[in-house]
């Protein structure tokens, strides 16, 4: 073989060596997909919409257990917990007062501008909130001495924010990620301004559990948690299964700090860092710091569509860009946006389409007919074009149905999409989730997802009729 012959031999046998070495890695190391718990079976059959507005939104009272709790014997510190004073004892000390709550001795001070360590007895202690912990622990100090502004807290009072204009950077936490960074490019590029933080007085408010919460929370003994998700999150109960979501009235929240973190738009995590002394179950009357947002109140969700009338003076225009940001203007002003994703592989959208009427309150029904009926795939480069066609899987007579509720994979709203020209509703749409915090991570039912606090939101500001256009 000559040496033109070698040179243009070689690269072909490289790159057939590259084909077998990458069609065996693909072999034998398969991907696993991340679905939603209870949902394992589900995501491979269809999915109808229903709407069910006269059933009772939330749960039966006589189902409630944690209405009127009782506190523990011997448990005086989860009651002075929860209180931001303190009175000073006989044989009390700062020192040991700090230690009783958790707090450093200096933070104590501080916080109550003693100059020295002396105390009385009778004298009303101010006790710092976790924030305010959190603050000092993570708080640099300029070359003067003179506190700097934490990162951290300065990451929350731009998220908050921005969730108060409408700009939805996702579930609040401490840190940055990549809806945040998208979202506040999004409204610095709106503005001409970065966020105005000094407009908001503190990044975090109190809130008291209550017992009407409760008509939205499962009791302990039927609470579920999912898997875990990240280090430090407590999964007390095992995740439910496609049986147990089917059996109850109404998919409530699976914890106080479920239904507490949504209320507030915040992570769960995040919830529980800035609450370290509550306990598992929170009882009523429990005091959480959280993000001061202006509140989802799941008590609250409309029976009735909440679109508004198209106004011509006001044409609202929607775009979903790179599949994981809905923007919505009016009058050519970008007024929304909030982090999408999508509920599983395959959905898209290219070119122009609008928005249909919208589903307060949905629940998902489904016969187990399979979403695809046909598929043969030949090897991991090449599907067959014209699969054999599977034989036909049966049925069942009787729809099941997920009911409604926060935790519905479809959230607390669903709205119907239909392709330019048309007017008939696609099978998949616009809706809430019950995963705000891990839409991104796992594959669900249903379409396009926003959370809960969201998709009321863009419902409230959505006409039928909206154009909604999709952007690389």
């Amino acid at each position: 073989m000559n040496s033109c012959s070698q040179m243009l031999a070689t690269p072909l046998a490289v790159m057939f060596f590259f084909s077998i070495a990458t069609s065996a890695l693909i072999a034998k190391s398969p991907t696993a997909s991340r679905i939603e718990p209870g949902l394992e079976r589900a995501v491979k059959w269809k999915w109808s919409v229903e709407s069910h507005p006269d059933l009772e939104w939330g749960l039966p009272i006589h189902d409630i257990s944690a209405l009127h709790p009782t506190t523990p014997p011997h448990q005086p510190h989860q009651i002075e917990s929860l209180s931001a004073t303190y009175e000073v004892k006989k044989g009390d000390a700062l020192v040991r007062i700090a230690k009783k709550f958790k707090v450093s001795a200096t933070d104590l001070k501080t916080h109550n501008q003693l100059t020295t360590d002396l105390i009385h007895i009778g004298q009303i202690l101010q006790i710092p909130p976790p924030q305010v912990r959190l603050a000092t622990k993570a708080t640099p100090t300029k070359d003067n001495g003179t506190p700097a502004q934490s990162p951290s807290i300065d990451i929350v009072a731009q998220r908050v924010f921005l969730d108060r204009q409408g700009f939805s950077t996702g579930p609040i936490s401490d840190t940055p990620n990549a809806d945040f960074q998208k979202i506040l490019h999004l409204y610095q590029s709106a503005h001409g301004e970065v966020p105005v933080t000094s407009k908001i007085s503190s990044p975090l408010t109190d809130y008291a559990l209550r017992a009407a919460d409760f008509r939205f929370i499962a009791p302990p003994k039927a609470a579920h948690s999912h898997p875990p998700i990240s280090k430090g999150h407590p999964t007390p109960n095992p995740p439910p299964t496609y049986e147990e979501l089917l059996s109850t009235p109404f998919l409530a929240y699976r914890s106080p700090w479920e239904f507490v973190a949504e209320r507030f738009h915040c992570d769960e995590s995040f919830l529980r860092k800035s609450n370290p002394s509550l306990g598992l179950n929170p009882p009523v009357g429990t005091l959480f710091h959280v993000p001061n947002v202006t509140p989802f109140e799941i008590e609250n969700v409309p029976k009735k569509s909440p679109q508004p009338d198209s106004d011509p003076a006001q044409a609202v225009t929607a775009s979903i860009t790179g599949m994981s940001v809905l923007e919505i203007r009016k009058a050519g002003k970008l007024v929304a946006a909030m982090p999408l994703s999508k509920a599983r592989p395959g959905l898209s959208g290219r070119g122009e389409w609008k928005i249909l009427d919208s589903i307060p309150r949905p629940s998902l029904a489904t016969h187990q007919e399979r979403r695809v009926s046909q598929s043969e795939t030949t090897s991991p480069f090449y599907t067959n074009p014209n699969p054999t066609p599977l034989p036909a899987q049966s049925t069942l007579p009787a729809a099941q149905v997920l009911p409604p509720g926060p935790n519905n994979p479809a959230g607390i709203f669903w709205i119907n999409l239909a392709k330019e020209g048309n007017n008939d509703p696609l099978p998949f749409g616009l809706h809430g989730t019950s995963l705000p915090s891990e839409m991104n991570n796992f594959e669900s039912i249903g379409g396009f997802r926003v959370a809960n606090w969201d998709i009321l939101r863009a419902a409230q500001i959505l006409p039928i009729g909206t154009k909604l256009q999709w952007k690389p």
